[in-house]
C-alpha cells in the first residue's frame, strides 16, 4: 500500500479498526500532492470535546484507586490516537520530504498504533472502553503550524514526546507504588518508544535546520505561538532518557531551565 494511501484512510476513518490499520507493506512510489486536513474524521463517540478544569488528570496520589489509573491510561490512548493522526498528516503533508524521513514518520506511526492498541488493551482489564470518557483536541490544535517537516519535528517529537520522556516514567513508578506492575510496564515500553522518536526528532533537526544557526535555535525559535520551551519537560526532567536519545548536555541544561 502506498503512503499516502494509508495517511488518508486513518485521517478519513470512522472506525477505531481503521485508525489502527497497518499495511504488512508500505511504499511511497507516488507520495502526491501535499493535502492539509483541519481535522480527522473520527469513530462515533470519539469526537473532540471542549477540554475543562474538571477533567484534570486524577494527582498522583489518586493512583491506589484503579478507577483513576484507567482515566490516566484512557488519557494516555487518547494523546496516541492523536499522535497516530498527526503522523498520517505529515505523510501526505510534506510529500517533498526526504524519503528518510517519511520512512521514519511512518515507522514511528506504527508504534503509536500499538501503543494505543497497549492502552486499550490495559484499560479493559479496569472495566473502561477507550471513548467512555471525553477526548480532546490537543495536538491537533497546532495543525495550523505545522507547515514543514522541520516544525512537525520541532512540535511533535522534539516538544511532545519529549516531555513524555518525564511524565511516562513518572507516572509508571506512581503505578508501581501502588503494585500496579502490569500499568507500570506499560509505561516503562512507552518511554522505551519515545526515546527512539525524539533520537528520530534531534537527528532530522541537525539535517534540516539552517547551517547558520544552532539546535536550540532552530528548534526554540520555530514553536508555535504561545508554546514556550516549557512545554518539552514534565515536573522532573529526565536527564538520562535524553541522553539516551541523543541530545547533547548543553540542550538538557536549557530545559532544564525552561
Amino acid at each position: 500500500m502506498e503512503m499516502k494511501e494509508w495517511a488518508t484512510r486513518i485521517l478519513s476513518a470512522d472506525t477505531l479498526e481503521e485508525k489502527l490499520f497497518s499495511p504488512d507493506i508500505l511504499t511511497d512510489q507516488d507520495p502526491g500532492p501535499a493535502q492539509f486536513w483541519k481535522d480527522p474524521c473520527r469513530p462515533p463517540g470519539m469526537g473532540f470535546q471542549r477540554h475543562t478544569h474538571k477533567e484534570k488528570l486524577p494527582a498522583f496520589h489518586e493512583h491506589r484507586n484503579p478507577d483513576k489509573r484507567a482515566v490516566c491510561l484512557h488519557r494516555f490512548a487518547g494523546h496516541e490516537l492523536l499522535a497516530v493522526e498527526i503522523m498520517a498528516h505529515a505523510l501526505v503533508a510534506f510529500p517533498d520530504a526526504p524519503p528518510h524521513f517519511r520512512r521514519g514518520v511512518a515507522n514511528t506511526l506504527r508504534e503509536e498504533q500499538e501503543h494505543v492498541r497497549l492502552y486499550i488493551a490495559r484499560m479493559q482489564t479496569f472495566g473502561l472502553k477507550f471513548g467512555d470518557l471525553p477526548l480532546y483536541r490537543h495536538f491537533w490544535a497546532h495543525i495550523p503550524f505545522l507547515t514543514s517537516p522541520i516544525r512537525y519535528i520541532n512540535v511533535m517529537s522534539l516538544t511532545f514526546e519529549m516531555a513524555n520522556l518525564d511524565f511516562a516514567p513518572l507516572y509508571g513508578k506512581s503505578f508501581a507504588r501502588v503494585g500496579d506492575e502490569e500499568s507500570a510496564k506499560l509505561m516503562e515500553r512507552i518511554v522505551e518508544d519515545e526515546i527512539s522518536h525524539v533520537s528520530f526528532g534531534w537527528n532530522w533537526l541537525k539535517k534540516l535546520k539552517q547551517p547558520e544557526i544552532s539546535e536550540w535555535e532552530a528548534w526554540s525559535q520555530e514553536l508555535p505561538p504561545l508554546m514556550t520551551p516549557g512545554r518539552a519537560r514534565g515536573f522532573i526532567v529526565m536527564e538520562e532518557n535524553r541522553r539516551k536519545a541523543g541530545i547533547p548536555q548543553e540542550w538538557i541544561d536549557h530545559i532544564k531551565q525552561a
